[in-house]
């Protein structure tokens, strides 16, 4: 997801509270909204796959998936 997209979420969110959304824009909004979520859990993910726990005594795992 892009800048541009990002923009776009806030002016829908804007909009939306100002004066309300059309069908098409609230269609919109979900579909950005949905990608924006994706990619966050996506790299949300990736950076839990690299985050390393070091135990007290010196021993250093990676974060158990369960």
């Amino acid at each position: 997801m892009d800048k541009k997209d990002v923009l776009r979420i806030n002016e829908l969110a804007k909009k939306k509270k100002l004066q309300g959304l059309t069908d098409e824009e609230l269609a919109e909004q979900a579909d950005l909204r949905k990608r924006y979520l994706e990619d966050f859990r996506k790299y949300f993910i990736a950076q839990l796959d690299n985050t390393k726990i070091k135990e007290p005594d010196g021993s250093i795992h990676p974060l158990k998936k369960d």
